[in-house]
Parts: structure tokens; C-alpha cells; sequence
């Protein structure tokens, strides 16, 4: 078993006492990003500060110009441009492999400057978040940011996050969504994108039936001009809402769910590709969900990967759920392939060791040969000690 930490360059650069640490918490490899989106990080360790906002993505590894094409990753100007390299170095040297944490599509700055290569749901409303993989810049991008990390990298392993188009869910700025009351049908419904390439994808008529099935709340029943008449076909319309996209899309679901993995399908094979002619003897791992319908970070999987070595799961739910997306990927796995628990040891989760290691047991039972801990570099000194303990709690 190899359990591994995930970790933010700026949390071992400038702080001589992070590799001792992540050693000292009974793991054998850090996951390192090499590429992240924006975010506002809590540094409880760092000699120098406690909270750092990181305004942009970027890319911490140095940038060769002639190595990309059109979209170009950011420079950070929080830390060193070579960050990664000296993190690595640090960690290294204290007996850790460390894993090239790789963010993919999920990339503000560059979607931002890009408009025509981002996510579109059925209403025409960008997602400046999510890079589209149906644009072949996007693929090239992809391609580029595998292989210079790789490259310049030199990673013990290399892994995959938001290898797919990101949905609806991004949990950014001052996020103001909740108060629509969409269902999670919805939420899969908005997260499909109709950008100029996908829309050519579905049925003609998915566009029409997308957005009727997410406005049947709205039609008449809070329409000031509704008759009585209306409002109640409406509310007999709405009292049984679907309960899935599939439900939602009806006949067209299978066309619509087989363009949405052949996209991320099509994606992550040309970019393992990439990294085999890159770097052969690397692993690679999959954050990844057997979900056909699934966004996010955890990219479709729904048939397997049979030329990626570890597929993880997303576990920061409710242990049971998570146990069965577990072993539904399980299910997807070839000898040797491993399957992997990316376990949340951060708020809600309590800093009790007992209870972190009856979850690490679960997800055990229900595949998990290895661990992803996540976040050796945000969790508070009771917290990674709590996480320690756990660890030596399990057979």
C-alpha cells in the first residue's frame, strides 16, 4: 500500500520544517501540484504566513515558451517559478516520492481569456472555470501540461485531475446558487456543455429538452399573469420532478451520455499517451468516478481505464456513498490496477483519530488499496496528528 499526502508547493518552500513533517506522518508519497487552480490556502505552518491567496492558476514548474501553443499556463508571483522543482527536491531528500498533482481543464485564468473554448450549458452561460476538451486547443494544452511536467518534473508518478469538462459545480468567488432550489438532476442538466463542438454532438432537440426540464419550476406557477388554471397543471407538472438526468433527457439519454464519455474518453487516452512516449516508467493515477454523469474533478469513468495503474475515488461524503462509488470502481480494475480513497481529513471530518481510521476501514472493505489524504499542508497541527494516529490504528 502506498498512502499518499497532497500538498501545495508554498507549503514546503521558505519552510525548512515541512519535509521532516510530511515524513513524520507515516506516509510514503506526496502528491505535489504542479498545476492548480486559484484558491486562498491556510498556512498554520509556514514561518512566514498564515493565509496566502493564490489569485490565479498556474503552473510551478518554468514555463518554455516554444513548449506550448495557444494557451499558455500563468506564472505564479506568490512563490518561486520553480517551486515545484525545490519542493520536490525537499521532499525527496527526506525519503518521500513525490506525484505530480496535475490540474487539467479547471483553469479560470485561461478560460477567462478564452471564451470560445469553455463550458456552455444548454442556455448559452459560460463557465469561465472549465476548459472544454471538445476544442482542440484545449486537448493540446492538455497534452503540453502533461508532458512538460513530466519533462521538467521528473516525477515518481503523475496524477490526473479534471481529466474532462467541468459542470456546473465550482464553489468559487462568493458562490450564490443555492437559493434556486435545483435538484441534483438539475445540477447534471446545467453541467452539460452545448459550447459550438459539443452542441453538435447530441440530438437536435437536447438544447430544447435541457431547458425545459430545468425551467419546469419557474413556467407558469411563478408567472404574475398565470391563471389559476396554469398554475395548477404546473404544480401537477412539477410535483414529481426527475430524479436523474437520464430520467430528464429520456429517449435521448444514451446519445447525450455516450457524446459526454467518448469527450473525456478521447481526452485522457491521448493524454496517457502522452505520458507513456513521456515518461514509461511512471504510474499514473486517475482521479476519476464510475458515474457516467458525473463533473468535476472526478472525471466519468464508467468502463475503465486499462493503461492507468491507480484509479481514485472521491471519499469526502457520507462514508457508506462513498464506499459503494468504491466499489463500483472496483469493479472497473484489472489486476494489478490499485483503486485509491481520496479521504478528506479537513472540516466536517472531527480530529479523532478513531473515527478517521473507522473510515479509512471502510473504504478498505470497500476496495481502497491505498489512501489519498487530503490536505497535509491545510489540516491543523491536531488534525495531520490525528490523521498520524489513524494511520497506526489500521492493520
Amino acid at each position: 500500500m502506498v498512502n499518499v499526502a497532497y500538498l501545495y508547493p508554498w507549503d514546503v518552500v521558505g519552510d525548512p520544517s515541512a519535509p521532516s513533517r510530511l515524513a513524520d506522518l507515516g506516509v510514503e508519497a506526496v502528491a505535489l501540484a504542479a498545476s492548480y487552480h486559484s484558491t486562498r490556502a491556510a498556512t498554520p505552518y509556514h514561518p512566514a504566513h498564515r493565509v496566502l491567496d493564490v489569485p490565479y492558476p498556474a503552473f510551478y514548474l518554468p514555463i518554455r515558451p516554444a513548449s506550448w501553443s495557444r494557451l499558455v499556463p500563468a506564472v505564479p508571483t506568490w512563490t518561486p517559478a520553480d517551486a515545484y522543482l525545490q519542493a520536490r527536491d525537499a521532499l525527496k531528500a527526506v525519503g518521500l516520492q513525490v506525484h505530480a498533482w496535475t490540474v487539467l481543464t479547471h483553469n479560470s485564468h485561461l478560460g477567462a481569456a478564452n471564451p470560445d473554448l469553455v463550458v456552455r450549458n444548454a442556455f448559452g452561460d459560460a463557465y469561465p472555470y472549465a476548459l472544454c476538451p471538445s476544442h482542440e486547443d484545449v486537448i493540446e494544452y492538455c497534452e503540453a501540461l502533461v508532458r512538460e511536467t513530466l519533462t521538467l518534473g521528473e516525477p515518481d508518478g503523475l496524477i490526473l485531475e479534471a481529466c474532462g469538462p467541468m459542470g456546473f459545480g465550482h464553489q468559487t468567488v462568493h458562490e450564490k446558487t443555492s437559493g434556486a432550489d435545483w435538484t441534483p438532476a438539475d445540477i447534471d442538466l446545467l453541467s452539460l456543455c452545448f459550447c459550438k463542438n459539443c452542441a453538435t454532438r447530441y440530438p437536435d432537440q437536447t438544447r430544447a429538452v435541457v431547458r425545459s426540464a430545468i425551467d419546469r419550476t419557474t413556467t407558469f406557477s411563478h408567472h404574475p399573469e398565470a391563471t389559476a388554471t396554469q398554475k395548477s397543471a404546473s404544480t401537477a407538472r412539477t410535483a414529481t420532478p426527475p430524479l436523474s438526468a437520464e430520467q430528464a433527457l429520456g429517449d435521448l439519454a444514451d446519445e447525450v451520455r455516450e457524446a459526454r464519455t467518448t469527450l473525456t474518453t478521447t481526452l485522457r487516452q491521448r493524454l496517457i499517451a502522452v505520458a507513456k512516449k513521456s515518461a514509461p516508467s511512471v504510474p499514473i493515477t486517475l482521479h476519476a468516478n464510475p458515474d457516467p454523469w458525473s463533473t468535476g474533478a472526478f472525471a466519468p469513468l464508467p468502463a475503465g481505464e486499462p493503461n492507468a495503474d491507480v484509479l481514485v475515488a472521491n471519499c469526502w461524503g457520507d462514508p457508506s456513498t462513498d464506499a459503494t462509488r468504491l466499489t463500483r470502481l472496483k469493479t472497473l480494475t484489472n489486476e494489478p490496477q490499485r483503486v485509491g480513497a481520496y479521504v478528506l481529513a479537513l472540516p466536517p471530518r472531527p480530529a479523532d483519530p478513531e473515527v478517521l481510521a473507522d473510515q479509512l476501514r471502510t473504504y478498505s472493505k470497500a476496495g481502497a488499496t491505498e489512501y489519498h489524504l487530503y490536505h497535509a499542508g491545510l489540516a491543523s497541527p491536531q488534525r495531520l496528528s490525528a490523521l498520524a494516529r489513524a494511520l497506526t490504528l489500521l492493520p
